[in-house]
């Protein structure tokens, strides 16, 4: 599938700089992950570049955190721990990972594994056990609430997650308190490790699934960085129901042969895979 530009005629030039903000950012992303992806050998990469788009838009901006050990900071919850190469990427652009410590992705005795640790400066809770991200996420949201702290939890979830009953436990939960401060993205990709989510069991009617669980929903397009960030911005997080952004993405987006292609969950490049990748990714708009 070809990178869109959402780049008008007649666009207003802060919109247009917010997109060319949001286009280097995940550009830069991309391109970190598929260079320590290379040099570590390791996999993930698909599941890794669908959601650089919602991280550039959270990490770009739309996150209130004034540094990562700061009291009242929002918090961040990649419960698709496979995907945290793009997590490491996300924070190095912000300025919190140094390119040293990225460098060590996944070389003994480096902080930086496949799944994501709380040690890691910027990541505030640990994950990789799929299915739990959402319940970690209600408690830290409940928590705030409780210190009457104006943080914000995000969390971000895999579509093939919403197959485990944990979810859904702990979306009648954050529903039933009307956890308002709680922003839920499912990176809705269409596919997980060994298939096709809608072949393996499908998720249909999400959207429905959501709002009958008593959640505020959104269906947004998961690669539209400025539009995430307005729609989280639009978000009433005072009071209410929690929130769902259903983002449509594509899995290993960018990159032309490991779009939509199941291969890429768990496989590595070789030499010449990595330079078509890195080819296509710079040349993004």
């Amino acid at each position: 599938m070809p990178w869109s530009d959402s780049r008008q005629p007649g666009m207003s030039a802060e919109l247009d700089g917010r997109l060319r903000r949001h286009s280097d950012w995940a550009r830069r992303i991309r391109l970190i992950v598929l260079e320590q992806s290379r040099r570590a050998g390791v996999g993930h990469i698909g599941s890794a570049l669908s959601i650089v788009d919602i991280l550039a838009a959270l990490y770009g901006g739309a996150l209130e955190i004034p540094d990562p050990a700061h009291p009242d900071r929002d918090r961040v919850i990649l419960s698709k721990g496979h995907a945290a190469l793009a997590l490491y990427a996300a924070l190095h652009v912000r300025g919190w990972l140094t390119r040293d410590m990225l460098d060590t992705y996944c070389a003994d005795g480096s902080l930086l594994g496949v799944h994501p640790e709380r040690v890691v400066p910027g990541i505030d809770f640990s994950a990789g056990s799929l299915g739990q991200g959402l319940s970690i996420g209600v408690g830290a949201a409940l928590a705030a609430r409780l210190e009457r702290s104006a943080r914000r939890t995000f969390v971000i979830l895999s579509d093939a997650e919403c197959n485990e009953g944990a979810v859904w436990e702990a979306a009648m939960f954050a529903a039933h308190h009307r956890l308002a401060n709680l922003v839920t993205l499912v990176d809705l990709n269409g596919q997980q490790a060994l298939g096709y989510t809608n072949e393996i069991l499908s998720l249909a009617p999400l959207a429905e699934r959501w709002r009958a669980f008593g959640w505020d929903v959104h269906e947004v397009d998961g690669h539209d960085g400025p539009r995430l960030a307005s729609t989280i911005a639009s978000l009433d997080v005072d009071e209410g129901a929690p929130h769902v952004l259903l983002a449509r993405t594509v899995f290993g987006r960018g990159v032309s042969f490991m779009e939509a292609s199941i291969k890429w969950h768990y496989s590595s490049m070789s030499e010449q895979e990595y330079r078509q990748a890195l080819a296509e990714i710079e040349g993004l708009p």
